[in-house]
């Protein structure tokens, strides 16, 4: 079994969320945070991995925050069912 390491010294914090809106020409979303109701993020970009064709309204997604007091820092990683 392999081991992967990484010299980045940083803290990614992975949340679920769900899709409330895309941009396809920005490729940015405006995502809610599973467990905080009502609650948006806006603005935060989508990895452009990610088809357009997933990034519907209420699909559920998985958010990465590199630093969580700044939303910018954020990206969408996957989308599931």
């Amino acid at each position: 079994m392999a081991l992967l390491r990484f010299s980045l010294r940083c803290v990614v914090s992975l949340k679920k969320a769900i899709l409330r809106s895309f941009d396809s020409d920005s490729y940015a979303a405006t995502i809610e945070i599973a467990g905080s109701h009502k609650i948006y993020l806006e603005g935060v970009v989508v990895a452009r991995n990610l088809p357009i064709v997933e990034m519907t309204v209420g699909m559920k997604l998985v958010a990465a925050f590199f630093d969580e007091y700044n939303t910018k820092d954020a990206v969408v990683i996957a989308v599931y069912t």
